[in-house]
């Protein structure tokens, strides 16, 4: 397939064709332009986006994107705008120097950089912005599906920019696992290091292609509405749930919400329209205390929320929890998918509370879930980052990928070893979590080293 690219510095590219729907809220063009309308991203926030838009040649009349061309700040040196044809695909690309709201982490690598001298900023990041959920990375235009000559020419304009920009490297955060088998395919993941550091001692810089894209995994935790063991069927209600986990185990689950009822809290759940400007507001105060507690400022303002409220409330679910009076002491908001979309997930993202109450965290940011979970049919929940205390709660261990290309050969031999024994330790620490679970032997999961 002959694939050709060209660098966008906006968004118009989204009236070109029409495009699929994403697989997950946090690629929606909705989302995309909160975050943007927002300062969420853009230069001032350090996440300045480039879009490689991928187009077969000459299938449409190049003057119909001229204008999209128009205001692009990095220019493509493979084709001009008269070779553009029919779009396919579009992939995000952030020039960033730093590594805020990411969530897989390079420290390291940064601080070896700084050791020899060199400069690891900037450095390019395809991501969902403050956003550790596995999905896709590419808008598609209808019809396509995402394989190895699509990923090819993105990976070519990421060299492109990275040329352009004297970026350290890229890194493709939280992908899907069809996105890190495609390109563990279709990509070097290894090279001659002798070949590339002797074209570097020459003065020559290692060709793009010759780089490897090295894979890092790791492990966040996602509640399955199912019987695990059984007959596949999704669970009716809540107390369906408890009944596959281990007797000690229901019993605290049980303690822990009458713990919080005990101190007076009730809990409600409202979605979409239904959440009042009032809500916005308390829900803000609760989120702003979340990092207030730990001497930081949030990533996201008000604004940004009340847009998601304005473009896109069918995907909102808020849990509230009201104290003796009546009023609300703590939030968690949610985003979910269509209940009738493929593999329908609810996703946990935003809590806060105005003060410390016993397992009130638990009930608003997973319990709640939970039960909202079963009542609308979604097939998962993914409550985000981090936690054993999620495993122990009945989320099961998850691999997730992260693709990584380093533009220095003198650093891949090291940088791949790391990535390699990093993917050891994560598949041992998966087979310990999934021996931890919760579950009774007749709902048990089994552990698939490849798979899980």
């Amino acid at each position: 397939m002959n694939l050709q690219y060209a660098l966008l510095s906006d968004s118009s590219w989204q009236h070109l064709t029409n495009w699929q729907t994403p697989d997950t809220p946090f690629m929606s063009f909705e989302f995309w332009q909160a975050l943007s309308d927002t300062g969420a991203i853009g230069e001032k926030a350090g996440w300045l986006p480039i879009y490689i838009l991928i187009h077969r040649p000459n299938d449409i009349d190049g003057d119909s994107i001229e204008e999209a061309l128009s205001s692009t700040k990095l220019s493509s040196s493979k084709l001009s705008s008269e070779q553009i044809g029919q779009p396919i695909a579009v992939m995000p690309v952030f020039i960033k120097g730093h590594h805020q709201g990411e969530f897989v982490f390079d420290h390291a690598w940064a601080q070896a950089y700084a050791q020899y001298g060199l400069d690891y900023y900037p450095r390019l990041v395809t991501s969902a912005p403050y956003t550790p959920i596995t999905g896709q990375r590419l808008w598609l235009a209808e019809g396509e599906a995402l394989n190895a000559d699509i990923l090819k020419a993105a990976i070519a304009g990421v060299d492109d920019i990275a040329q352009q920009v004297e970026a350290s490297g890229w890194h493709g955060l939280f992908v899907t696992p069809e996105m890190a088998a495609i390109a563990h395919a279709a990509l070097p993941t290894d090279i001659d290091i002798g070949m590339a550091l002797n074209s570097q001692a020459n003065g020559e810089a290692a060709k793009p292609i010759e780089l490897p894209i090295l894979e890092r995994q790791g492990c966040q935790f996602l509640w399955q509405n199912k019987y695990l063991s059984q007959d596949s069927q999704p669970f009716v209600d809540f107390e369906a749930f408890l009944a596959t986990l281990r007797a000690k185990k229901r019993k605290t689950i049980r303690a822990e919400r009458r713990k919080v009822a005990e101190q007076g809290i009730i809990c409600q759940r409202k979605c979409g329209d239904a959440i009042t400007e009032a809500d916005w507001q308390t829900f803000y105060h609760c989120y702003v205390m979340t990092y207030a507690v730990r001497g930081q400022q949030p990533y996201l303002t008000l604004d940004f929320f009340k847009r998601l409220a304005a473009t896109m409330p069918k995907h909102l679910m808020l849990a509230q929890a009201l104290d003796a009076n009546a009023d609300i002491i703590a939030s968690s908001l949610f985003l979910y998918d269509k209940p009738d979309s493929k593999n329908a997930t609810l996703y946990g993202r935003y809590w806060g509370a105005l003060g410390e109450y016993d397992s009130l965290h638990f009930e608003l940011c997973y319990y709640q879930g939970i039960e909202f979970a079963i009542e609308q049919g979604l097939t998962y929940f993914d409550p985000g980052t981090q936690g054993e205390h999620k495993l122990i709660r009945g989320f099961i261990p998850t691999k997730t990928y992260s693709l990584h290309r380093i533009y220095d050969a003198r650093f891949v031999p090291a940088i791949s070893d790391f990535c390699a024994k990093d993917r050891m330790h994560m598949a041992q620490y998966r087979q310990q979590a999934f021996e931890a679970l919760p579950f009774n032997i007749d709902n048990m999961p089994t552990f698939n080293g490849n798979d899980s």
